[in-house]
């Protein structure tokens, strides 16, 4: 398993506990809104930053389904 994966399997627990909901529901939507793989790249910026920062990120992506690609 890469770190990429591992790190994305962490944010992807994190984020569902932040937001109150399950890692299922959490990649349910991501997938549904195209944004799984663009957010398993964003690794290099991610894994450097305060995990709030990534949350506001996904938030924003997930509003505006919109990533900057």
């Amino acid at each position: 398993m890469s770190k990429e994966f591992r790190f994305f399997t962490y944010l992807l627990e994190s984020y569902a506990q932040y937001k109150g909901i399950t890692a299922d529901k959490v990649l349910q939507i991501l997938n549904e809104k195209n944004l799984t793989d663009y957010i398993m790249q964003m690794y290099e910026l991610y894994h450097t930053e305060a995990i709030t920062n990534a949350f506001m990120d996904i938030d924003s992506l997930i509003a505006t389904g919109n990533p900057a690609w």
